[in-house]
């Protein structure tokens, strides 16, 4: 079979581009969402609910959007025509977003920016191992995340650098103060600016040269054994432990975000049912049925990457809250004080990506002399010890410090898991095992939309600085859970 040729330095730079606009979209939406709701009237208890949104649209299209990528060779490609239609999708969504006039046009806006942004970001993920050799797909993936850190590092100055410029950085109450929608507003030139770069300057292998290269098939085999139609008893179960969860939740007068849970149960028995009810070539069928037949390298990965993404989710949903709150003095989002530190976070987020552009120079050679399990270990426990400091740093100026941590962290999460992934998956799924494989990702942000709220309320006096230490000890569990994944000599020699 043929060897897939290796692409040039610029090649790489011009696949991996749109990422930067990409994640200037996610940049603003972690850095600025919180914010936004809290200006239009929510309260910090149902701040977690209202970012329910941003995962459960990745959960419902990154699948969808990877089984029809698989399938689809237009003009533009393969993959292609999903970045340019999310491209102009989550641009008029960033325009719209910070002149919401109401919380819940605001909560509907951020299901369709986050849905946009979806639907260009997972075929992202495929093109890397569509277009690359194995031998170059953990440099493919450090890429990326430098585009990202890049991305983001400007993304989340703005507001700030706008209140230095002497834009206003309050408003009325119920209005974003200006920094935030000029931040918005330019956001959508950039990441559409960017995708559009990707999208003229590549070009993909048609299906036919994909198969007929050597690394078509994965180095380790997918289980067949699973593969077969979940029984309808399992299905049942799922059913009958969320309706349990729930009724146990009504009882007992536990938070209603709780029930995001219970739902998440029952639906998926739901979703097992009703696969098994469809013809069996049909797109639910097919992604039941690779969902259940993943390799060993793909499941282990899954649990590093639960505990992965709800750290990061709390750190998105509650630093907002605690950093205005602890280190500035003020929960009143139409103070001065608060939206101080609300541009101070945007500084913080900013800083975490700027260390991740960093680390994502560092992290191949890091893969090389460590391997990539356990460079992933160390990152993953720098990102802990940088959000467990939140608990003793007082001084907002050295939270910066706390950031490089979480940096490395974040670089880290957005490559290496991809790395070891793609050489266990056949090259004919990657868009569909790279979707199944995000279900990784919006899961757990689920998790902590529901349960986090719940915690903090009966565990920690409702102070959202505790938030940032549970993402701190995920971290960690995350890090230990990375020693389970199966090495793979071929992927650790590619690193």
């Amino acid at each position: 079979m043929e060897r897939k040729p290796r692409l040039s330095f610029w090649q790489i730079w011009n696949m991996c581009f749109g990422f930067l606009g990409i994640q200037f979209g996610f940049a603003l939406q972690n850095a600025n969402v919180s914010r936004i709701f809290q200006t239009l009237g929510a309260d910090m208890d149902q701040v977690p609910g209202l970012w329910i949104a941003a995962p459960l649209t990745g959960l419902l299209v990154q699948p969808v959007v990877g089984y029809l990528s698989d399938r689809t060779w237009t003009g533009l490609g393969r993959r292609r025509p999903y970045f340019l239609a999310g491209a102009v999708l989550a641009t008029l969504a960033l325009f719209v977003m910070p002149n919401s006039p109401t919380l819940w046009v605001a909560a509907g806006t951020l299901w369709i920016l986050d849905a946009s942004i979806n639907i260009s970001m997972e075929p992202f993920r495929a093109f890397v191992g569509d277009q690359l050799p194995p031998s170059q797909r953990a440099s493919g993936y450090a890429m990326q995340s430098f585009f990202i850190g890049t991305g983001a590092i400007v993304a989340s100055l703005l507001p700030w650098l706008l209140a230095k410029a002497g834009v206003a950085n309050t408003a009325a109450p119920g209005e974003v103060p200006d920094t935030v929608r000029y931040a918005f507003y330019f956001g959508g030139v950039v990441l559409f600016g960017a995708i559009g770069w990707t999208v003229l300057r590549t070009r993909e292998y048609p299906p036919e040269a994909l198969a007929a290269f050597e690394d078509a098939q994965p180095a380790q085999p997918l289980r067949a054994a699973a593969a077969a139609d979940a029984s309808p008893v399992a299905a049942l179960g799922w059913l009958v432990a969320g309706a349990a969860l729930a009724a146990l939740i009504a009882v007992r007068g536990w938070d209603r975000m709780l029930y995001v849970l219970a739902g998440m149960l029952a639906a998926f028995g739901l979703l097992l049912l009703v696969a098994r009810a469809m013809r069996p070539d049909g797109m639910l069928p097919t992604i039941v049925r690779d969902l259940r037949a993943m390799p060993l390298t793909m499941r282990r990965l899954a649990v590093v990457q639960f505990f992965s993404w709800f750290a990061l989710f709390a750190m998105w949903i509650y630093t907002t809250a605690a950093v205005a709150g602890v280190h500035f003095g003020s929960d009143d989002p139409t103070s001065a004080a608060y939206n101080e530190g609300a541009n101070w976070v945007g500084v913080l987020f900013a800083a975490y990506n700027g260390f991740a552009a960093l680390a994502a120079i560092a992290i191949p050679w890091m893969a090389r002399t460590l391997g990539l399990r356990a460079t992933h270990l160390v990152n993953l426990w720098l990102g802990a010890a940088g959000l467990l400091s939140f608990l003793v740093i007082r001084d907002p100026q050295w939270l910066l410090l706390s950031m490089a941590g979480v940096g490395f962290a974040w670089a880290s999460i957005l490559s290496l898991p991809y790395a070891m992934l793609s050489d266990s998956v056949p090259a004919a799924k990657m868009g569909i095992y790279m979707g199944i494989f995000n279900f990784f990702i919006v899961i757990p942000q689920l998790v902590a939309a529901s349960l986090l709220g719940f915690l903090l309320k009966s565990l920690f006096g409702n102070l959202p600085l505790w938030a940032l230490a549970i993402g701190g000890a995920s971290l960690l569990l995350a890090g230990l859970c990375v020693l389970a994944v199966p090495r793979i000599a071929a992927a650790e020699a590619k690193a």
